[in-house]
């Protein structure tokens, strides 16, 4: 099954700034009007839940799902038999973004943009993956893909992603 919102996948070496390239996309994009979700993918468990709270003890008393609800946010904490698909992720919880930047997923078939610097890797991680769209380093790499300086503005970028996301789907609007 597909994600039924386009899912661009960020990905790189460890430190080699994802997370900062996230950050700035979601704020290029809200500030165009988009609707934004981000998805981290880890290969950890992780907890989101702080202990000693009221949600922690839910969980810890064998909760199967916890919903924590407030004016302004809903989290959804929920026991899973393994990792849930990206598009089941998608497909449930985020059917109304415009937009989901997913960091990591480098394995899924997914249009990618890698971020790469050279003090940490001289070489890309999705060097020879059809789905590679993009990079983004501190050098111009040895590959056919557009290739965005790391420390200019994200503005560019953002462009070439929404061109390419218009290009392939008519769920992406100008804002």
């Amino acid at each position: 099954m597909q994600p039924k919102v386009p899912v661009i996948s960020i990905v790189g070496k460890s430190n080699s700034g994802k997370t900062t390239l996230v950050v700035k996309l979601v704020q290029e994009l809200k500030s165009r009007g988009y609707k934004v979700a981000t998805i981290k993918h880890s290969h950890h468990s992780f907890e989101i839940d702080k202990e000693g709270k009221d949600s922690w003890l839910h969980t810890r008393a064998g909760a199967d799902a916890v919903v924590m609800s407030s004016h302004t946010m809903t989290g959804v904490i929920r026991t899973t038999p393994g990792e849930l698909p990206l598009s089941e992720i998608v497909n449930t919880y985020l059917p109304d973004m415009d937009i989901i930047l997913a960091e990591g997923y480098k394995t899924l078939a997914l249009p990618k943009i890698e971020v790469s610097r050279s003090e940490i890797s001289a070489g890309l991680v999705c060097r020879d993956d059809q789905n590679l769209i993009a990079v983004v380093s501190d050098k111009t790499p040895e590959v056919r893909v557009p290739f965005f300086p790391i420390n200019d503005k994200v503005s560019p970028l953002v462009d070439f992603i929404l061109v390419r996301l218009k290009a392939q789907s008519s769920t992406i609007e100008s804002h």
